[in-house]
């Protein structure tokens, strides 16, 4: 018998998924019952029939009143204990910390009369609670992650924003390196930067290298060795013995990042340079040794299986071009912990090898670029970024199968940019897998960008809220908000960023649930405020009303830079590539003449410009005035992309494109050195020192102190 939509629909709220959305223009859309069925089934949730929709919100609601596998609790706040304990207030309970020390409390009464572990005021961290039989793992968060001030010591810095792979540096094969990033680290640092925040460097797929987009990567646990550079990872006799840098590749000199040619000569540099060190580090016992066969044995399954995947890959994308998604591979390969599997690990124990020896190298040379920034006198140092999905057909979904969902991509609702929505082709955690996980999956991220950063930024924040999730086969329209556990993700966010003394970035740019940018300042993460969208009826918002809460920012790697948005530079682009033509071209380019007087406008009403509005084809001045304009609000940390330091016309990417513009491989024009010697960046830089000078900080951090708002 068909199952009534409101049995559906019942189910499909317990689990998570929104009955509506709201587009841009403020209407709402009812979510069709053929999606939920399909987002539930993808789910894993049996929908099939009346009977199975009983029993599976019946297992969901269970779940949720079980115990969980880690409870979040917030400093000072009591934590009702679930019923199954069965335990009554009054009884003695103990608190065992990491280190085995052990605190005893008792349980108190909440308004309901109900067992609670009183509000504590330990030190924040992960401890373990017994009780009549009961072991429960907690997470001990504080108020809030730390900010600029308390981090740098001072109230107000700036920083800047770079593509990794776009820096120079001599010799450096024809793609930025982690030795390119230290040098410009510490060039920064040396002229007063606080931060250099750099695109994810999550590894993508060594058998692609087609596959370059930092934002679709395979893993985001481990890192793009094409990034990697044997001297910054202190092997420089060895490499230079193996002539691992500065491989010949056709066109390095150029303005692009020929990704095949790069990822052809380097991986070859690098196998040799492991040809002769296998041995010395499978065997030896000196400290570079010791630090390879540590760095594998903390890496555990997690880099075993990343490394298996990465030879599988190789083999069977290698052999046939319809198998580069493990879903194409043969049965037996699917499954990471197959016995057929193993037989190839075994077989290709060398080729395996490389893979995690390319690893450790990689993570030496992230580790020496955030020693050269800190020993530049950067406060931060280096900002990573945490991508918000991974690759359907990548390394995560492969190796932890129970983690992540499957038939399901994140995307976009339709938007007048898309008007049928958007699928990323990109996965990631399930909520439900999450929570019976113990949040393991998202701590183990958290903890891998921060391994070797002064701090990390969340690509689309909003992501710990709630996801658009598409049906594989449907386009965007055909998806639905899946909601997840926001406070208990914030607070284990602030929680790490104490543990790691780290900055917090969350991009929240978009169409942002309503409180969800006062939930982030309040737990002290900082969002993201753009000069692109800093108006108010059409005017630019003058530097003093923009937020304390969020990084001040001129553009961003989506966004055009400030010299091409004032020549119309992203304008032309879109028209190149079709997505302007027509009465749209002509408004837009109408549009953008009048932003220009706006802008202007605002710049001289600031007293940061002076005299008349440049011409569209002399950007310079107006690059000036931005960076001084976006340098004079109260934001703690004015980020900068370099683009805009160097007032160049072109951004990094060009969202709704893949191969119809340059996206993910423009480079630099020059080396650290060269860039920093020009006139106008050496100016601006005096300018930004200037106006970001301040003094010591005040014993209190923006956004700090605060406790999080209740659920």
């Amino acid at each position: 018998m068909p199952h009534a939509p409101a049995d559906l629909a019942a189910l499909a709220q317990t689990a998570g998924l929104a009955a509506e959305w709201t587009d841009y223009r403020g209407i709402r859309h009812a979510i069709a019952p053929a999606t939920q069925q399909q987002v539930l089934e993808a789910l894993g949730i049996d929908c099939t029939g009346a009977a199975a929709i009983a029993d599976s919100r019946a297992r969901l609601l269970a779940e949720a009143a079980a115990p969980p596998a880690l409870a979040v609790l917030r400093s000072a706040e009591p934590w009702t204990l679930p019923a199954a304990f069965g335990t009554q207030p009054g009884a003695a309970v103990e608190l065992v910390d990491e280190a085995g020390e052990c605190v005893g409390t008792r349980l108190i009464a909440d308004a309901a009369g109900r067992a609670a572990l009183p509000g504590l005021l330990l030190d924040a961290g992960y401890y373990t609670l017994r009780l009549e039989g009961h072991a429960q793992a907690l997470a001990l968060a504080p108020a809030g992650a730390p900010g600029f001030a308390r981090l740098a010591g001072r109230e107000r810095g700036f920083g800047f924003a770079a593509q990794l792979y776009g820096l120079r540096r001599g010799a450096d094969g024809g793609v930025g390196d982690f030795s390119a990033l230290a040098e410009h680290a510490a060039a920064l640092g040396a002229h007063g930067a606080s931060a250099l925040a750099i695109s994810p460097v999550h590894a993508l797929f060594a058998a692609d290298p087609q596959h370059y987009s930092p934002y679709s990567p395979s893993n985001r646990q481990f890192l793009n060795y094409l990034h990697a550079d044997a001297h910054a990872a202190g092997l420089g006799a060895a490499a230079a013995a193996c002539d691992a840098l500065g491989p010949s590749v056709p066109g390095t000199g150029g303005d692009f990042v020929d990704w095949p040619g790069v990822a052809c000569a380097r991986l070859a540099a690098l196998r040799r340079l492991w040809d002769a060190l296998a041995a010395r580090l499978r065997d030896g016992d000196d400290a570079l040794a010791l630090d390879y066969r540590r760095f594998v044995e903390a890496g555990g399954e997690a880099l075993e299986r990343h490394a298996r995947f990465e030879l599988l890959h190789g083999l069977e994308f290698g052999a046939d071009l319809q198998r580069w998604h493990w879903r194409n591979w043969p049965a037996a390969l699917q499954q990471p912990d197959s016995p057929e599997v193993a037989r190839l690990a075994h077989a290709h124990a060398h080729e395996l090898g490389f893979h995690r020896f390319a690893q450790w190298l990689a993570a030496r040379g992230l580790a020496a670029a955030q020693a050269a920034a800190r020993g530049a006198g950067m406060e931060i140092g280096l900002i990573t970024d945490i991508a918000v999905g991974t690759s359907s057909g990548g390394s995560a979904a492969w190796s932890a199968p129970g983690e992540v969902f499957t038939g399901l991509s994140i995307g976009a609702p339709p938007d007048p940019l898309g008007p049928t929505g958007q699928t990323w082709g990109l996965v990631t955690h399930a909520p439900q897998a999450l929570r019976s996980h113990g949040y393991a999956p998202f701590l183990q991220l958290l903890r891998a960008a921060l391994r070797s950063a002064g701090g990390v930024r969340i690509d689309h924040i909003l992501g710990l809220r709630r996801l658009w999730v598409v049906p594989d086969g449907e386009n965007g329209a055909g998806g639905c908000y899946l909601d997840y556990p926001l406070d208990d993700l914030l607070a284990l966010v602030a929680l790490e960023a104490h543990r790691h003394r780290a900055l917090i970035v969350g991009e929240d740019l978009g169409t942002v649930p309503p409180g969800l940018h006062e939930r982030l300042a309040a737990h002290g993460i900082a969002g993201m405020s753009v000069l692109w969208f800093q108006r108010d009826h059409g005017l630019f918002v003058e530097p003093a009303r923009w937020p304390a809460t969020a990084l001040a920012m001129t553009s961003t790697h989506d966004l055009p830079t400030v010299a091409g948005w004032w020549q119309g530079r992203d304008l032309d682009w879109r028209t190149q590539v079709g997505h302007l033509e027509g009465a749209e071209l002509v408004e837009a380019v109408a549009g953008r003449a009048c932003d220009r007087e706006a802008l202007w406008a605002a710049f001289t009403h600031a007293g940061i410009a002076e005299g008349p509005m440049p011409e569209a084809l002399a950007p310079a001045p107006v690059v000036d005035a931005a960076l001084a304009y976006t340098a004079a609000t109260p934001a703690a940390l004015a980020l900068l992309p370099l683009e805009d330091l160097c007032g160049l016309g072109e951004q990094p990417n060009l969202p709704g494109t893949v191969h119809e513009h340059p996206n993910w491989c423009r480079r630099l024009p020059g080396t650290a050195e060269a860039l920093l010697a020009e006139p106008a960046v050496a100016a601006r830089l005096a300018m930004l020192q200037r106006l970001r000078g301040a003094g010591p900080a005040t014993t209190a951090a923006h956004g700090e102190g605060q406790a999080p708002p209740a659920s």
